[in-house]
């Protein structure tokens, strides 16, 4: 057997990391024997990234295959860089490469960041009776239309046309999805042709007290004391909601730092990460952004961070599957987080109880200008929609702070501007805990917690392997993997799947005015 593995990119993100991961055992326990891994992309990868993959896969050949019409169509060289005639010609290429028809594992491509990619490869599998899995992390669509304007002109031009490209419907491709929410309702369509992929996690080996000491005294450098360090792993991207880890760590533990790990991924992010940081220096807040980019020293790896940090902080809006709630369990380091709809089920249902999650943190209205967020949120949903087709406009309700009307009232701090949330955490840490303290009691109880050194850590359950170990990860790629042709339910409506992921995308709980616009 031959595993093509194609993604855009090989950068450091989640879907790396779940390739990473997942490689290993997909070599070790394949039904028949993976000669070779072939790893495909618009760039190549990194070459200490590459070797640490070839140690891993013992027993399989490892090699790349490199062509920049696989890459983002933004990024395209040149204006043929990315036709749909370069594409063909890229995969026509990658297949030569692999010498005998291969299984294609290919990531991401509902994203809608390479729309030829994604239409052209379904086409030359169905056509040439290619076993392939889609797997789907994101979705174009996804608190993502600024970018349907691009997404329209690199070929994605209506959204039948999109719902082809993203979810074909074949005998010889399968659709796996890493939330059980998106994953049922792809196979009420596709029938045993979609599926269940949780991404592969397992608990880290206890960082040792050298490299976790280490790791504190690294910090300590960095920040200038040896406060308590709060982390955020995260990239400085907007759905991250970092703002609200900040205001989190003011009140609970003041003298805490909140520090985030990676910096701006993506040009879009930038202004929201300049505006953060202006706002920390001339406050003098205790929040350290992006501490891993800085490259004068050899900085301590993610797991030895979490060892030497008191509490993980997770605030994002938006995941696709959560793995830092696994991470701060697997690190045993107490977690304040989010319970995000299609994430919290699939936790549970792994087996992991996070005594600090939470809905939503209450905001008084006085603590911030209303009249002026009000005027600021109406110009930038309507700018927002206006960005869709008609006829997914008329399904948009009105946002949280706009349905309220006009009377001030209690709001979440997530459904703010980043310029109301920066309003908030300038008022004195006493006046806005004393006036929102009592809007969400439970923050009191962990206040106390934080101030004692009580805050729980999660555990890791044994019932998490059945679900995130390495051999069940394997066990439900390849019976999900079309190795032999499967039928798929009679007249699959592609754009009748996408309609209805799209409406479940677009309800009331999943419109956050930080995802509306570049400049919030």
């Amino acid at each position: 057997m031959i595993l093509a593995v194609l993604h855009h990119h090989f950068r450091p993100g989640g879907v790396r990391r779940v390739i990473e991961l997942a490689l290993p055992h997909l070599v070790a326990h394949a039904p028949k024997r993976i000669a070779r891994v072939v790893l495909s992309a618009g760039e190549a990868p990194d070459e200490a990234w590459l070797r640490g993959i070839a140690r891993t896969v013992s027993g399989a050949e490892v090699e790349t295959f490199v062509h920049s019409s696989f890459g983002y169509s933004s990024e395209a060289p040149g204006s043929q860089g990315n036709s749909s005639a370069a594409v063909r010609r890229g995969l026509t290429q990658l297949l030569h490469h692999c010498g005998a028809a291969p299984l294609v594992w290919a990531h991401n491509l509902g994203l809608g960041r390479n729309v030829r990619l994604a239409r052209e490869l379904g086409r030359l599998c169905h056509a040439g009776n290619l076993p392939l899995i889609l797997h789907h992390h994101d979705w174009w669509f996804d608190n993502r239309w600024p970018r349907y304007a691009a997404i329209r002109e690199a070929g994605g031009r209506t959204l039948a046309g999109l719902a082809r490209s993203v979810l074909p419907a074949s005998p010889w491709i399968a659709h796996a999805a890493i939330n059980e929410r998106d994953a049922r309702l792809l196979q009420r369509h596709f029938g045993p042709r979609a599926g269940w992929l949780p991404n592969p996690v397992a608990p880290w080996p206890p960082v040792s007290r050298e490299r976790e000491q280490a790791a504190r005294d690294w910090l300590c450098e960095e920040l200038g004391d040896d406060g308590p360090v709060w982390l955020l792993p995260c990239r400085l991207l907007r759905r991250k909601n970092i703002a609200e880890a900040l205001l989190l760590t003011r009140w609970l533990r003041p003298e805490a730092w909140l520090v985030t790990t990676a910096g701006v991924s993506s040009p879009p992010e930038a202004p929201y990460a300049a505006a953060l940081k202006h706002a920390a220096r001339t406050q003098g807040w205790r929040l350290r952004l992006a501490v891993l980019e800085r490259e004068e020293r050899q900085p301590p790896t993610v797991p030895e961070l979490l060892a030497a940090s008191e509490a993980v902080l997770l605030t994002s809006v938006q995941e696709g599957f959560g793995l830092p709630y696994l991470e701060a369990s697997a690190a045993h380091r107490p977690l304040l987080a989010r319970q995000l709809p299609n994430v919290a089920p699939d936790l549970a249902k792994f087996g992991f109880s996070f005594p600090q999650s939470y809905a939503e943190i209450l905001i008084a209205p006085e603590l911030f200008d209303w009249p002026a967020e009000r005027r600021r949120q109406e110009r930038r949903f309507k700018a927002w929609r206006s960005q869709m087709p008609r006829a997914v406009q008329r399904e948009v309700p009105r946002p949280a702070l706009l349905a309220a009307g006009s009377a001030p009232q209690p709001i979440p701090f997530s459904r703010l501007t980043l310029t109301a949330q920066l309003e908030v955490l300038t008022r004195p840490v006493a006046e806005s805990w004393a006036r929102c303290a009592p809007l969400n009691p439970f923050l009191v109880a962990w206040r106390k917690r934080a101030a004692a050194g009580k805050l729980r850590a999660t555990p890791w359950p044994r019932t998490a392997a059945r679900w995130l170990g390495g051999r069940a990860y394997a066990r439900r790629f390849f019976e999900l993997a079309p190795l032999a042709p499967r039928a798929v339910p009679k007249r699959v409506d592609s754009t009748r799947v996408q309609r209805e992921l799209l409406a479940a995308k677009l309800t009331g709980d999943n419109l956050f005015p930080l995802l509306w616009h570049p400049d919030t």
